[in-house]
């Protein structure tokens, strides 16, 4: 009976030494691998570090390349490469030359050509005959076209503008200054006073187109009528009966309409024509153009 139980503590004692063994030998294991893994961390910490590093540090001494020996000779090439394909290109055509082109290259160049000294004269002499005809003409134009300008020195074909012309009330003062008998003011007279009864007929000093009508708050019923060649007549003191309107073209002695009583500037007169006559704007004599 004690035999057995010697037995059984023996073999309880070699099991838990073996379990105790296993235990250290994982454990070691264990120990072995956790320390392998830490190494394993270590040696890739570093090579990152290493690479970095590198990649972080400047690289010297680098031979650097001239522009011009990259570039240069390039240019050149392309250069030579355009003349030699321009070259090509009037070869080319050179060979596709047309047969016309043939003929007249075939030309020898001592042939006479109909050419001569004295047609080429005659031509000339042709030309400047024309040139001069044609100045001439322009000058004629010219000239024409400025003494329309300027205006002609007289009324064409003038005309009285009252059938009675013998009665002067206020004469053309020529810019000096008279008395007016209505304002009782100094200033100057710019046309004639002719008298007239109330109704008598008024005419166009000479031939032009009216080119105003209107009621003047001063001078009452005004027509203009513009002669075309600087000449321009200025009626005042009309009645409303009036011959005409604006746009009409008018004949030297054509009825305009007939005197009436309506320039209150001249109101203390008694009824007459008041007659302005203007030459390139520049107030003229009206009476002086008239007896012309």
């Amino acid at each position: 009976m004690k035999k057995n139980l010697f037995s059984d503590k023996r073999s309880s004692k070699g099991f838990y030494t073996a379990l105790g063994i296993s235990a250290v030998m994982v454990g070691s294991a264990c120990f072995f691998a956790y320390r392998q893994g830490e190494d394993l961390t270590e040696n890739m910490l570093m090579e990152n570090s290493v690479h970095d590093s590198v990649a972080d540090k400047k690289v010297t001494g680098v031979p650097r390349t001239s522009v011009t020996e990259t570039t240069v000779p390039s240019l050149t090439a392309s250069v030579n490469t355009s003349a030699e394909r321009e070259t090509v290109t009037e070869k080319a055509a050179a060979q596709q030359q047309s047969p016309e082109d043939e003929r007249v290259a075939e030309i020898p160049e001592d042939e006479p050509v109909a050419y001569s000294e004295e047609s080429d004269v005659s031509v000339n002499a042709e030309n400047r005959e024309g040139a001069e005809e044609v100045f001439a003409d322009n000058s004629g134009e010219n000239a024409e076209a400025e003494e329309l300008k300027a205006g002609a020195v007289q009324l064409d074909m003038p005309s009285a503008p009252l059938a009675d012309m013998s009665e002067i009330l206020s004469p053309f003062s020529g810019g000096e200054l008279v008395r007016s008998e209505t304002t009782g003011s100094w200033q100057t007279h710019n046309g004639t006073d002719i008298s007239a009864e109330a109704g008598a007929e008024v005419y166009a000093v000479s031939g032009g187109e009216v080119k105003r009508v209107e009621q003047s708050p001063l001078w009452g019923v005004t027509v203009t009528i513009d002669h075309f060649n600087g000449f321009i007549s200025k009626y005042c003191g009309l009645s409303d009966a009036l011959s005409i309107q604006e746009g009409d073209r008018l004949v030297s002695g054509e009825l305009i309409g007939t005197v009436g009583n309506t320039a209150d500037i001249e109101s203390a007169l008694a009824p007459h024509l008041h007659l302005e006559i203007t030459h390139n704007g520049v107030y003229t004599d009206p009476l002086a153009l008239i007896r012309q």
